[in-house]
């Protein structure tokens, strides 16, 4: 199977086109934890998410994380190809969340295609765009939404996401994704058991009152 046709606008490059990204472009596969990008790597190529779930996040210079935005099946990751935008550069990095696959897309022949093709330049604009758009809303969730509401968000997001109440994932986890100390995030974790919306064990949160953390939403 070709995975680029993937890609929204993969039929309306030229045969020549098509032919040149499926012979350079390669399958790789990461493990959980594994690291796909790093903010000293300017260009580790396009990453086209074939299976899994990957993690774009920031670091701080006190080494405190933030989640930028999550990408899974068929999405693509752009920033881990940084020069090919020009003056744009974003330190990120990019880690699988589960075991993952994806397509790898050279920096340099995506580039050079895009400079001669309108619908995949057209195409890398609206991406962009979107992973700006998340990253303007991270922005104002930091600055003007209450940690309360952010971490109700979070936990609603995440049951959909695994499709179960029962969530496997640490404090800190938590914490690293909404970039906040772990200890802020015990605290509010422990509100929320005192108002019966959820439950807490060892490595676990089991939402109980899905209809409450909506409530501190709005």
């Amino acid at each position: 199977m070709n995975y680029l046709t993937y890609l929204p606008v993969f039929d309306k490059l030229t045969k020549s086109q098509q032919d040149t990204l499926t012979s350079s472009s390669f399958v790789r596969k990461f493990g959980k934890g594994e690291l796909l990008h790093n903010g000293s790597q300017n260009c580790t190529g396009l990453l086209l998410v074939l299976s899994g779930q990957i993690r774009v996040f920031t670091i701080s210079d006190d080494g405190r994380e933030i989640t930028m935005y999550r990408l899974f099946e068929r999405d693509i990751c752009l920033f881990s190809a940084s020069c090919i935008m020009n003056s744009i550069q974003f330190d990120i990095t990019v880690t699988a969340e589960k075991e993952t696959e994806v397509l790898v897309i050279p920096s340099e022949i995506y580039k050079s295609i895009m400079d001669v093709s309108a619908p995949l330049a057209n195409y890398t604009n609206e991406v962009m765009a979107s992973r700006f758009s998340d990253v303007m809303w991270l922005i104002d969730q930091v600055m003007w939404k209450s940690f309360d509401k952010r971490l109700a968000d979070f936990l609603l997001n995440e049951a959909s996401i695994e499709g179960t109440n029962i969530l496997k994932i640490t404090h800190e986890t938590i914490g690293n994704h909404l970039g906040n100390p772990r200890e802020v995030v015990t605290r509010m974790l422990k509100y929320f058991v005192s108002e019966g919306l959820i439950s807490l064990s060892r490595g676990t949160i089991e939402i109980i009152d899905k209809d409450g953390l909506e409530k501190i939403i709005v």
